[in-house]
């Protein structure tokens, strides 16, 4: 391994692109085309909907011997979080050869093109799926392509494209990159922080201006926490989802900022205690995958969570800490009881999740404080979860409302019931009322007017962009009615078979 300060160090095609002197909040599509003129990449958006500008960003294997890939949205990607990785963009797929790659050789074949503008995007999306699925179904295409817009063409021919290319050997559908692993090697970032003579940490910077601002990125927790006692004020980064955006349509040009997508611990899963213990770094992805078995539900909302660039690098942490009212992973993690554990310094304290948010975009985070580790607990026998989104449009829109419950039905009557919503109150949170009507009662107990006056006494009556206030409240009292009734009949079934 080998040190450059001040420069961003990535790979590009088997050749190591030394970065210097660029903004700390430069995004990889500006680099590509301004500095690299590699205008394959476009800018449809900049926030991440269209899916134009969409990339591969690789990372050695434990291993150490192949490169794992992400698709990301390269306008929202500031380019300081490349360092130490490698980057793949539609020139990239051309073979030493000459050849197009079976992607971009179906999508000419069966017509998946017209004006073009939208097609490298599409070409990169669909490229980094068949990395790890060469042999998809349609509806696994067709979710790789919900974050992917064409005006033009209509998206049966590019999903028809998509099966005559896996029709290839799995061998020819992966990206040439063999040359890139020795250079990734070469240019990795330190696995282990920095001391002074004094035993002191120092975080050293990705970038550093005259002025003191800089962007850095540690490899540890430990560093993180010293970062923050130093700079409480630093915006922190995993995914840049969130800071992107503000970069792009706000011009936001934060003074430090701290990438923790290095971080190894805040990228771990663990088991303790009948419970999953989630780093902040953790993608929505991974989270996705690791639910999907135990809460189907909750994966599907997270399923429908903006596309899949966005999942790929977004966090679960992310998402809780921007405290968004129409966080869609909140709910979720609410009715399920989960709990977060919070650092500052060398102290951690655990905090419940409804405990949380003190108002609009607020929280009990102190400055220098951050979300350690997200604590989902484990389905305990006999629990029912069920959830659900409802948008204007079904793929990457913004909730309406996400409403979960999480209940036991014991002879008959509800017990342990946890309902949550996001979209009706500045901050998501518990439905007290609903659930106290709700537990110890049976179903046949439990009335459409009940639920709607405890609504109405929970909730602010207010009108927004996404919907009025009697839709909202109507959808929020008919899908505990719906979760209500789906369990009744479940447990009629039930009885009925044995």
């Amino acid at each position: 391994m080998s040190q450059v300060t001040n420069t961003v160090r990535f790979v590009l095609d088997g050749k190591i692109v030394e970065a210097v002197g660029v903004r700390r909040t430069t995004t990889v599509l500006d680099y590509l085309r301004e500095d690299l003129h590699r205008t394959g990449t476009k800018e449809g958006c900049a926030e991440g909907d269209c899916g134009a500008c969409v990339v591969l960003v690789g990372e050695l294997n434990d291993a150490g011997d192949g490169v794992n890939y992400i698709s990301t949205n390269s306008c929202m990607q500031l380019l300081p979080s490349l360092d130490g990785k490698s980057l793949k963009t539609v020139e990239s797929l051309k073979r030493a050869n000459g050849t197009l790659h079976p992607v971009q050789e179906a999508m000419a074949t069966c017509f998946g093109t017209q004006c073009g503008f939208c097609t490298p995007g599409i070409v990169m999306s669909l490229t980094g799926l068949v990395q790890t699925l060469p042999k998809p179904n349609r509806d696994q295409i067709n979710d790789a392509l919900s974050g992917n817009l064409c005006r033009c063409t209509g998206y049966k021919p590019i999903v028809d494209a998509t099966m005559q290319a896996c029709s290839s050997s799995p061998a020819a559908l992966k990206i040439e990159d063999k040359q890139d692993i020795a250079l990734l090697k070469e240019i990795r970032r330190a696995k282990v922080p920095t001391f002074s003579l004094d035993g002191d940490i120092i975080v050293q910077p990705v970038l550093r201006t005259r002025k003191g601002n800089e962007f850095v990125a540690p490899a540890t927790v430990d560093e993180v926490a010293d970062y923050l006692q130093k700079h409480p004020k630093a915006t922190i980064v995993a995914g840049s989802t969130e800071i992107g955006l503000q970069v792009n349509k706000q011009f936001v040009r934060p003074d430090h900022v701290l990438y923790v997508g290095n971080v190894a611990e805040m990228k771990s899963i663990s088991v303790k205690n009948k419970a999953w213990h989630i780093g902040a770094a953790v993608s929505l992805t991974q989270v996705q995958e690791l639910v999907s078995q135990a809460y189907p539900d909750f994966a599907e909302v997270l399923r429908r969570f903006g596309s899949p660039p966005i999942r790929s690098t977004a966090t679960l942490a992310g998402n809780i800490a921007n405290g968004s009212p129409i966080g869609d992973s909140m709910p979720c993690l609410l009715a399920l009881g989960a709990t977060l554990t919070l650092r500052k310094g060398d102290k951690t304290r655990e905090v419940k999740l409804e405990n949380f948010y003190t108002g609009m975009k607020k929280s009990v985070l102190a400055e220098g404080e951050f979300i350690e580790t997200v604590v989902i607990p484990q389905p305990a026998t006999g629990s029912t979860f069920r959830a659900h989104k409802i948008s204007k449009r079904f793929d990457q829109d913004i909730s309406a409302t996400v409403c979960a419950m999480n209940f036991e039905l014991v002879n008959g009557k509800f017990k342990n019931v946890k309902l949550a919503y996001n979209g009706l109150s500045p901050y998501p949170s518990r439905a007290p009322k609903l659930e106290a009507i709700i537990e110890g009662n049976t179903p046949a107990n439990i009335t459409n007017d009940a639920l709607d006056a405890a609504i109405t006494s929970s909730f602010p009556a207010r009108d927004g962009l996404r919907a009025t206030w009697a839709y909202r409240s109507l959808v929020a009292r008919n899908l505990v009615m719906q979760f209500i009734e789906e369990a009744t009949h479940s447990t009629s079934n039930v009885k009925e078979a044995a």
